[in-house]
C-alpha cells in the first residue's frame, strides 16, 4: 500500500529484512539519489539505531529522531536505568551490569528473588523477552531470550529484574527540541498485553487522576532532560495500583505505534511535530497550551489465530478481500491506519499486524462502544486474523471499567476463547447460501437473455413440490447437516442437526467488495448479517460474531472431506526452522522440545505432543514450513 500511494518507490533487497530494511547503507543511498532532505524511521527496523542516525548526519540527511547519543543511552537498558536512577527517576529493583556469565546471572537471580523478567538490553516489541517464575525454569528462560536478542537486535546481552505481580503498563509520550524545551502530552495505558506485545491502548490511562498525570508527565520530562532528547519519545513505567506506585522500564527513542490515542485527545499532529523539530523549529505547544480532550482507543488487528487453550500463533496468507467499517470516512472520531490492501500478502517476514482501529468518545465508555461498533464493521477474508477475539475483548466490563493489568488476557481467558455459532447462525449461514446460488443461477441464465424462461422469474422453481437442499458442512471443527426447504411466499425452513428448525424470509443484496448482505426475517422480527463467498466457504459477519463455514463439495464423498495430515508433531504457523534437538532414534516424553522456528521475528518452541520414538525427522535448520508442516515422524508409546 505504501508502494502504491509514493510519488516514487525504489527497491532496496530481497524480503528478508536483513537484506533490506535492516540495510543503513542501502536506505541512505536511496535517499542521495531521489534528493531527500531527511529521513523518516517509522517505529521499526532501525529507528532506534544510532549507528544508523550517525550515519544520515555524516551524510548530510536529517534523522527525523533523537541524537545518536540520546538513542545510545535510552536504548541499552542497563544503561538508561543508571542514567534514569542518577536522574531521581525511580527504577526497578535488579541486575543492570555486562558480566553475562551464566552462573552469574543465576546467582543474581537467586539474589533478587522470583518471579523474575529477563530482558534483552536492546529489546523492544517484547522481544527477547522471558519471564522466570522458579529458579528452576531460569537456565531455559535465559537461554531463549538470548537467542532472541541476538537474532532481533545483534545483541544477546541481558538485564534481571524483580518482576511486578500484576501491574500496569503506563507510558507517557514526550517531546523535545533543539532550544531546550521538553513537554509531556499526557499518557497512555498499554496493559492490555498478549506476549508481552500491546493489544488496546488507551489514552488517557483509566483511573490516573490529575495529580498522578502530572507526577507521571514531569517524571517523564526529566527522563527526557537527562538525555537532552530531541523529537518524539516515550517513557515506559511500570505501575502499582496498590500504592500509586511506579517504576522506570524503557524508553522507545522513536514514534510508537499507538501514538494516534495521543493525538486523539490532544488534537496534536506528532508526526508533524518531529518533521517541525527536525527542520529546527521551536515545539509549536508549551505544556501550559497542551490540553486533553476525551478518551481514545486503539486495538491492533494482527493476522494471528487463538487456538481451543488460548494460545496465540501468527499467521501468514493472502488478504483476499477487506471490508472496514461504514460511516462517513471522513468522521474524526475513527481512523483505520493500515499498510496492505486486499489482495495483499501477510509475510513471515514482519510483524502481522494488518491494522490500527483508532477510535475517540467524550469519555472512557463511549469511547468502548465506538470500538466495538468499529470492529463489528471490520471484516476481514482470507488470513486468520484476531478481529472476533477483539470484539470479545471490548465487550469485557473490567476492560470498560479500566480494571486492567499486564495478565488481563490469561486472567480473563475464558471470555476470550473462540465460541462456536449457535444453531439459529448456522441456519442464516445457510440461507445466506441458498440465496448467493439462487442469485448466481438467475446471473446465468440471464446469459441466454431468454424473458420466458420461468427460472429467471422465480428461482429453485418447482412443480409440484418444494425446492429442498441438503448441506453438509463443518465450523470451527465441527460437522453440521442443514436440510433447506423452500416453501411459499419466500420462506425458508432450515433444519439443523435434527435439533431445531428455524423459519425466515431471506434477502440477499451485494456490498462493496464482493460481500453479500443478507437480511433474515422471522416473526420475532429482521436480522442482518454480512457474507463473503469464496469456494466452499462462507465467511460470516454477525452483529456479535464472525466465523466460517465450510460448505461440502457435492461431488466429494463424505468419507474424505476435511482429511488433516496425521501422526507426528506438526508446524503450528508458518515460519523458519532455526533448531533441531531429536534424531532419529532418540526416545522423547510429552513436553520435550523437539525443535524451535522463528516467526514473525519471534521464536516459538515445538515440543513433542506425546511420548514416543522419533522414527525420522522431517525438517532442517533454515528450511521454510507451511502451517501444518510435519516437524518427525513418531511412534508413539503403546
Amino acid at each position: 500500500m505504501h508502494v502504491s500511494m509514493a510519488d516514487e518507490a525504489y527497491c532496496i533487497g530481497l524480503p528478508q529484512a536483513s537484506e533490506s530494511y535492516l540495510r543503513g547503507d542501502k536506505i541512505i543511498d536511496v535517499a542521495k539519489k531521489c534528493g531527500a532532505q531527511a529521513i523518516h524511521p517509522g517505529y521499526g527496523f532501525l529507528s532506534e539505531n544510532a549507528e544508523f542516525a550517525e550515519e544520515c548526519l555524516k551524510n548530510s540527511l536529517i534523522f527525523l529522531g533523537p541524537s545518536p547519543s540520546a538513542i545510545r543511552n535510552m536504548g541499552v537498558k542497563s544503561t538508561s536505568k543508571d542514567i534514569m536512577s542518577r536522574a531521581g527517576v525511580p527504577v526497578v529493583p535488579g541486575y543492570h551490569g555486562q558480566n553475562q556469565d551464566v552462573e552469574f546471572l543465576k546467582d543474581k537471580a537467586s539474589e533478587i528473588g522470583f518471579p523474575l523478567m529477563i530482558k534483552a538490553v536492546r529489546g523492544g516489541g517484547g522481544k527477547g523477552m522471558r519471564i522466570a517464575r522458579k529458579s528452576d525454569e531460569f537456565l531455559a528462560a535465559l537461554e531463549s531470550a538470548k537467542t532472541e536478542s541476538l537474532r532481533a537486535f545483534g545483541d544477546d546481552v541481558v538485564l534481571l529484574e524483580k518482576f511486578i505481580e500484576s501491574p500496569r503498563h503506563v507510558e507517557v509520550q514526550v517531546f523535545g527540541d533543539a532550544h531546550g524545551n521538553t513537554v509531556h502530552l499526557f499518557e497512555r495505558d498499554c496493559s492490555v498485553q498478549r506476549r508481552h506485545q500491546k493489544v488496546i491502548e488507551q489514552a488517557p490511562g483509566p483511573h490516573i487522576d490529575h495529580e498522578l498525570r502530572m507526577r507521571l508527565g514531569e517524571t517523564g520530562v526529566r527522563a527526557a532532560q537527562a538525555v537532552g532528547y530531541v523529537g518524539a519519545g516515550t517513557v515506559e513505567f511500570i505501575y502499582d495500583p496498590s500504592d500509586r506506585s511506579f517504576y522506570f522500564m524503557e524508553m522507545n527513542t522513536r514514534l510508537q505505534v499507538e501514538h494516534p490515542v495521543t493525538e486523539m485527545i490532544t488534537g496534536v499532529d506528532l508526526v508533524e511535530w518531529q518533521l517541525r523539530v527536525g527542520s529546527g523549529e521551536a515545539l509549536p505547544l508549551k505544556q501550559a497550551e497542551l490540553k486533553l480532550n476525551g478518551a481514545s482507543i486503539e486495538a491492533r488487528v494482527y493476522a494471528e489465530s487463538l487456538t481451543s487453550e488460548g494460545n496465540f500463533m501468527p499467521a501468514a496468507g493472502k488478504l483476499y478481500s477487506l471490508g472496514l467499517p461504514s460511516g462517513d470516512a471522513t468522521s474524526l472520531n475513527l481512523r483505520i491506519e493500515s499498510g496492505v490492501a486486499a489482495g495483499d500478502d501477510v509475510s513471515v517476514h514482519y510483524d502481522p499486524m494488518i491494522a490500527k482501529v483508532v477510535v475517540w468518545g467524550p469519555d472512557q465508555e463511549s469511547a468502548f462502544v465506538a470500538m466495538s461498533s468499529a470492529l463489528a464493521g471490520f471484516n476481514i477474508v482470507g488470513v486468520e486474523n484476531n478481529v472476533s477475539f477483539l470484539r470479545r475483548l471490548v465487550e469485557i466490563q473490567d476492560l470498560v471499567d479500566g480494571k486492567v493489568n499486564t495478565d488481563f488476557i490469561p486472567e480473563h481467558k475464558q471470555s476470550l476463547l473462540p465460541r462456536p455459532p449457535c444453531l439459529s447462525s448456522l441456519a442464516k449461514a445457510a440461507l445466506g447460501y441458498v440465496l448467493h446460488h439462487e442469485s448466481e443461477s438467475v446471473r446465468t441464465l440471464r446469459l441466454n437473455e431468454n424473458p420466458n424462461n420461468p427460472f429467471i422469474a422465480v428461482p429453485n422453481f418447482r412443480v409440484n413440490s418444494n425446492f429442498t437442499e441438503t448441506l453438509k458442512t463443518k465450523c470451527g471443527g465441527t460437522s453440521h447437516v442443514i436440510n433447506v426447504t423452500k416453501g411459499e411466499n419466500g420462506w425458508y425452513t432450515m433444519d439443523v442437526d435434527s435439533k431445531a428448525s428455524f423459519s425466515f424470509m431471506g434477502s440477499a443484496k451485494q456490498a462493496e467488495n464482493g460481500f453479500t448482505d443478507i437480511t433474515a426475517t422471522s416473526p420475532e422480527g429482521s436480522e442482518k448479517s454480512r457474507l463473503f463467498f469464496m469456494g466452499q466457504k462462507i465467511y460470516v459477519f454477525e452483529k456479535n460474531s464472525e466465523y466460517v463455514v465450510e460448505v461440502e463439495p457435492k461431488t466429494k464423498s463424505p468419507d474424505t472431506l476435511y482429511d488433516g495430515a496425521s501422526g507426528g508433531t506438526v508446524c503450528p504457523m508458518p515460519g523458519v526452522i532455526d533448531k533441531v534437538f531429536v534424531k532419529a532414534g532418540d526416545d522423547v516424553a510429552a513436553g520435550d522440545r523437539l525443535a524451535v522456528m522463528i516467526s514473525m521475528k519471534m521464536e516459538h518452541v515445538i515440543t513433542a505432543a506425546t511420548a514416543g520414538k522419533v522414527e525420522s525427522v522431517l525438517v532442517a535448520p533454515g528450511q521454510n514450513v507451511i502451517k501444518g508442516a510435519p516437524v518427525i515422524k513418531l511412534q508413539e508409546n503403546s
